[in-house]
C-alpha cells in the first residue's frame, strides 16, 4: 500500500499503521472518510499526495 503526504505540512499517512480513532490499520488511503483531515494541520484529503518509498 502506497503513503500519502500532506502538502502543507508533510505529515505522512501510512495504511499499514491506519491512524488511531480514524482507521484501522491496513486502511488504503483511499478509504477514509471523505471529510478526513490531516491530524496535523487540519487540512482535507485533496491536499494528501501519493509518494512512492
Amino acid at each position: 500500500m502506497k503513503k500519502w503526504r500532506c502538502t502543507v505540512c508533510e505529515y505522512v499517512y501510512d495504511p499499514k499503521q491506519g491512524e488511531e480513532g480514524v482507521a484501522e490499520p491496513g486502511t488504503p488511503f483511499e478509504k477514509l472518510p471523505d471529510d478526513y483531515e490531516c491530524p496535523e494541520c487540519g487540512v482535507g484529503k485533496e491536499l494528501f499526495e501519493e509518494i512512492d518509498e
